[in-house]
């Protein structure tokens, strides 16, 4: 049977004006055979396709979105970011229609205001009326007449009939004025209230659209971090400056001084220091010699080095980070679902209200009957906003993944950025995740007989020969205190207690107290007692001997990640319940959960153990949050209402997290809860103020308040009103870029 094949790709849409468009867009995409699922994001005009490339593919997406009124556009009709020269070439184009919509209406208003019986009056306004409608406005009569054509109907349909119903009234009363008089009544015209709304519209859809490119200026920071030209070095050894996209797998490159890494590989020649702060968030400049990997994107310091070139393309770590990025950007949260259901019936409900406000006040209105119905009806179009309730939710979770990015906490998608702020409980791994993950020599307690300068290379000898991970630890210690060793000797490894090593005729011992025990090795009381109190504090303890007595202990622990008590103190002051669970001993959780300030722990725990107890908090109504490696504790991972990996370098790419701690900073976990709260305030803020809106404008509109005190909302304010809710709603969640969550 044959394997299927699924591909996920983010395409850029233009001429959606409302989360209507992307319902619509979402709903033809996803009933198409071959794509399995389609996700709109109406705040960055883009969709998220899943589907099957050997049943459907990009082309064929083209057609279907355009098909029904839109435009999406491919990746591979541009050689540059084709989301950003499009985003561009829209605004700027968006700002010439509004500047001259501004300027033609300001005539029209003034004459319909202060000079409306001058010689002419009518003519002027509609001299000046017909470019703001037909030139600067024409999309909205080419969008709406688009959406009728496929049975659907937009912000652009609401614009369309209010502003079209108000000229066309105004043109007849141009050409035909005694149509009125003669039956004693005054011809109106409201050329000024057609003006306005397209020139209030076009300004709110200009500032919303400046609003909405700081949205996603993460993505953008993120992918200026690649080089626009590399070095290649040719076979012949000279060097070609060449265009990122031309680097292919096994290229040399050539990086210089304070240069970017432009594709992942590994040095082959030269050295330096590497700043990987974008990739690690660790601060200080990582070494690069022959044999070590180099990622794209981090920056070369002081050194020269050359580098093959492995992963190019989509392939490298940056591209992994950008694509999750996106992807998380475009993903839905869960009250999003809610919105976007909202917003496909809103339209044609709105479209109701203002037919049955006309009929109302035909009904109802006395002699100004027919004035009143068009005004009120106008109205009630033209202040019904769904680009409020549309955007409510995704600005606000695009630029709290995008701000959580340039933090280094990479988060998947919005449901695991809205979820995160419930959490109630948060399990910790021991090893990597509060502690180092790496053994690391504390302290050597020397008897007073023994000479350090003679002893120090010897033991080193004897670790450097032995494949033991604690051996490494002592070694790497002793190289970086400038201890050398040339000695030669017999070597012997010990299965489960250490080494033994002849030199120049004595022995030697490294190991654990059964290899003092096996060849009866005298320690003092003060070692013992020592070694004892060591222990108790979870770390391990390591002697060193000749035949007769013990001349070192060697104290080896997992050390405390900097900053990791202060971060579970900050996860515990807001009432949220830390646990540490580790497969270690008894005595190492303890000590290790006593550093931390952790007062629930659980030591000797199988991988499956984590998951039961995972399914213990839950049964107790926790929303439970898990932070490990994310291999060993994928089961437990997966199971977690919220699932953290602390990654970092390639590790980023761990499927089973929901979110990606690009750092090994445990301080990240707070931020992230922080920025959690901060976004869900955010959303909960724009939905309030966007139903709140739209309850009260629409009634106001239809003019439920003329009855009690004769008040009739003009159109023009209804325009003024309606633009400012999407650009209200937008700043409000672009106020997240400015909340701190350190």
């Amino acid at each position: 049977m044959k394997k299927e094949q699924t591909r996920k790709d983010t395409f850029y849409i233009t001429g959606m004006s409302c989360a209507g468009c992307a319902a619509h867009v979402e709903k033809a995409l996803a009933a198409t055979k071959g794509i399995k699922e389609a996700k709109v994001n109406f705040a960055a005009s883009t969709v998220m396709v899943t589907y099957d490339p050997e049943i459907v593919n990009p082309t064929d997406l083209q057609l279907i979105v355009r098909q029904h009124g839109y435009e999406l556009f491919l990746e591979e009709e541009s050689q540059t970011d084709p989301t950003e020269t499009i985003r561009l070439r829209d605004y700027q184009q968006l700002k010439c229609k509004t500047v001259w919509a501004i300027l033609l209406t300001l005539p029209v208003v003034i004459i319909g205001m202060f000079f409306m019986h001058m010689p002419y009056s009518n003519w002027i306004m509609l001299f000046f009326t017909i470019p703001v409608l037909f030139v600067s406005g024409r999309s909205f009569y080419v969008n709406a007449w688009q959406q009728l054509k496929h049975g659907h109907a937009n912000m652009d349909t609401l614009v369309a009939i209010s502003t079209g119903i108000a000229f066309l009234f105004s043109l007849f009363n141009t050409l035909w004025p005694y149509y009125w008089t003669t039956r004693g009544l005054e011809s109106h015209v409201y050329y000024e209230a057609a003006a306005v709304i397209i020139a209030l519209i076009l300004l709110g859809r200009l500032l919303e659209s400046r609003a909405k490119a700081n949205t996603s200026s993460a993505i953008r920071k993120l992918m200026g971090l690649r080089p626009k030209t590399v070095v290649r070095v040719l076979e012949n050894g000279t060097e070609q400056e060449i265009p990122l996209k031309a680097i292919q797998p096994g290229d040399i490159l050539v990086v210089k001084p304070g240069n970017q890494i432009p594709v992942d590989g590994t040095v082959t020649e030269g050295s330096s220091f590497v700043d990987e702060s974008m990739i690690t968030g660790e601060p200080i400049p990582v070494e690069k010699v022959t044999g070590t990997p180099v990622f794209s994107g981090t920056v070369n310091q002081k050194g020269s080095f050359r580098f093959i070139a492995e992963k190019v393309g989509s392939e490298t770590v940056l591209s992994h980070i950008i694509k999750m990025v996106q992807e998380a950007q475009g993903s839905k949260a869960p009250v999003e679902r809610l919105t976007d259901k909202i917003a496909g019936i809103f339209v044609p409900v709105v479209i109701s209200i203002a037919v049955i406000t006309f009929i109302i006040w035909m009904l109802a209105g006395g002699e100004m009957a027919f004035t009143r119905a068009l005004l009120t009806s106008v109205t009630v179009l033209v202040i019904a906003c769904p680009c409020a309730l549309g955007l409510a939710t995704p600005t606000a979770i695009m630029v709290g993944i995008g701000k959580g990015a340039e933090h280094h906490i990479l988060i998947r998608d919005a449901e695991s950025l809205e979820q995160l702020y419930r959490v109630s409980a948060v399990i910790l791994d021991k090893t990597g995740t509060i502690t180092e993950g790496k053994p690391t020599v504390s302290a050597i307690f020397w008897t007073q007989e023994a000479d350090h300068s003679v002893y120090l290379p010897i033991l080193l000898h004897l670790e450097s020969k032995s494949e033991h991970p604690l051996a490494d630890a002592v070694v790497t210690h002793l190289t970086e205190k400038g201890i050398t060793s040339s000695l030669k000797g017999e070597f012997e490894s010990i299965t489960g207690q250490g080494v033994q090593g002849v030199i120049d005729g004595k022995t030697f011992y490294v190991g654990n107290r059964r290899l003092l025990d096996a060849h009866d090795i005298y320690s003092t009381t003060e070692q013992d007692i020592l070694a004892d109190t060591c222990s108790l504090e979870g770390k391990t303890v390591v002697y060193f001997a000749d035949s007769r007595r013990v001349l070192a202990l060697i104290v080896i622990a997992d050390r405390i990640k900097k900053g990791a008590a202060d971060a579970i103190r900050q996860l515990q002051r807001e009432n949220i319940k830390v646990y540490m669970l580790t497969g270690d001993n008894a005595i190492t959780a303890r000590a290790v959960a006593k550093q931390a300030g952790i007062k629930q722990y659980e030591a000797e725990v199988m991988p499956s153990d984590k998951a039961g107890f995972i399914k213990k908090l839950q049964q107790q109504g926790h929303v439970v949050a898990m932070a490990g490696d994310g291999i060993n504790d994928s089961e437990a991972l997966a199971l977690a209402d919220v699932s953290i990996a602390m990654g970092k370098g390639s590790d980023i790419a761990i499927d089973v997290a929901k979110i990606t701690l690009i750092t090994s900073d445990l301080q990240a976990i707070p931020q992230a809860w922080k920025l959690s709260r901060q976004t869900v305030t955010a959303i909960r803020q724009n939905l309030f103020w966007a139903f709140i809106y739209n309850l009260i404008g629409i009634p106001l509109a239809a003019g439920v308040l003329y009855p009690c005190c004769s008040f009739l909302l003009n159109p023009m304010i209804a325009a003024a009103a309606m633009a400012f809710s999407s650009v209200s709603v937008i700043t409000n969640s672009l106020r997240i870029k400015a909340k701190k969550i350190e």
